[in-house]
């Protein structure tokens, strides 16, 4: 008998509002020092009473201040904190001992405005090297203690203050039902450039009415981003802020870990709201115009499969084909080749969506025309196969445009 619980996602996601048990709030601070007092980019979210939480973090050696002081939190009362607390406009990297203090700063003032006496995680994200406008700060933390809220709109004001480069909001929800009560998974995200976590600047929230301690959470992410956020590339850049938090506040009074089965359906629920918000950001990418599965299969060992799918798509001759719809299966070719994995290229296949256009190393010219079809799309497949062993790897990759390089000359 199946005794699976099935999850399901949610259209059209109110993001973590969507959530029993969380107040949100996004508010103008103009950050940014640009004399935007219309952009919101102060976010905070607080649990009704305080909760648990853990965190998947940046790998990179330049790791911002509010990432260190997150870890600190985390080590010291991960079952304690109240919410988090995060900026847009300003990443708080680089920036030294001053960094530190600021980070330290705004979780103090999000417990003093909003008077709660447990810890608040911080995250920032934007330009790296700049020291934080701290009287700006302040105001933004006051106000948004202020306009915290369960109602729609403030939801939907926190995702917006958390953007950059984003085009659009990235939220995502999904529910399941336990004993005829229904279990809530949220989450919000941002993330557009600089884009090739390893746990994009990438920024993701997730909450649940669940019952777990930290070091459970801390299981579930993991497995959760290895699968997700792990897996997209949008310019092959790790960022100094890559952040992924995910909190559990208790409100239904059910513990997640109840049963095999219910720990199961709360794993899946983080996944597939992972998963959107990873594909809402390669989706979302800077000037990106497609946004291209890749699957490397037939290979010996997980890793290879990783390194042959990271090579080519991180590959700047293949992202420019792709933008210019040209299934240039050549330059696949060459990126597979190098990431040197004992690749044989007399039994290597390769697809564009089902259409064969290598198969055991012999072109499949008289479908050059398929091919060009399926590239012309904004969205499509690629599969790699090396067929040589059972591993393989799922990247979700771009396009790289011109645009892309005007966008990031400038200031």
């Amino acid at each position: 008998m199946n005794t699976s619980i099935p999850v399901k996602l949610i259209e059209n996601s109110g993001g973590l509002g969507d959530c029993p048990g969380y107040k949100t709030a996004g508010v103008a601070g103009d950050i940014r020092e640009i004399g935007d007092t219309e952009r919101l980019d102060v976010a905070l979210f607080t649990a009704d009473t305080p909760c648990s939480a853990a965190g998947v973090f940046t790998l990179n050696d330049v790791c911002a201040a509010p990432v260190k002081v997150c870890k600190t939190i985390l080590e010291k009362s991960a079952d304690n904190i109240a919410g988090c607390i995060s900026n847009s406009g300003n990443a708080n990297a680089a920036t030294g001992e001053q960094g530190m203090i600021d980070a330290k700063q705004m979780s103090a003032l999000a417990q003093l405005e909003t008077g709660i006496g447990a810890p608040f995680l911080v995250c920032s994200t934007g330009r790296i090297g700049r020291k934080l406008p701290m009287q700006k700060i302040e105001s933004g933390i006051a106000a948004a203690a202020q306009a915290l809220s369960n109602e729609p709109q403030a939801s939907f004001n926190a995702a917006d203050a958390i953007l950059t480069s984003d085009t659009r909001r990235k939220v995502a929800t999904a529910r399941f039902k336990v004993d005829g009560q229904t279990i809530t998974v949220s989450g919000m995200a941002k993330g557009a450039g600089m884009i090739e976590p390893d746990m994009a600047t990438m920024l993701a929230y997730v909450v649940t009415d669940l019952q777990a301690n930290g070091a459970l959470l801390k299981a579930v992410l993991k497995e959760a981003c290895d699968r997700t956020f792990n897996c997209i590339s949008v310019d092959g850049d790790m960022s100094t802020n890559d952040t992924v938090l995910l909190f559990a506040n208790g409100h239904s009074g059910i513990a997640a870990d109840t049963t095999p089965e219910l720990l199961s359906a709360f794993k899946d629920a983080v996944f597939q709201v992972c998963d959107i918000m990873a594909e809402k950001i390669v989706g979302d990418g800077e000037k990106v115009t497609k946004l291209v599965e890749l699957i490397v299969q037939g290979c010996q060992t997980d890793a290879d499969a990783e390194k042959v799918a990271r090579a080519v798509g991180n590959s700047l001759l293949v992202k420019t084909s792709w933008y210019g719809s040209d299934p240039n299966w050549g330059r696949l070719a060459d990126a597979a080749g190098y990431a040197r994995v004992g690749l044989d290229e007399t039994c290597f296949d390769i697809h564009y969506d089902t259409c064969p256009a290598l198969i055991g190393g012999r072109p499949q010219d008289e479908k050059l025309q398929e091919w060009k079809d399926i590239v012309a799309k904004n969205r499509f497949r690629i599969t790699l196969n090396l067929n040589q062993g059972n591993s393989s790897f799922r990247l979700l990759t771009s396009d790289l445009s011109e645009a892309y390089v005007n966008f990031n000359k400038s200031e």
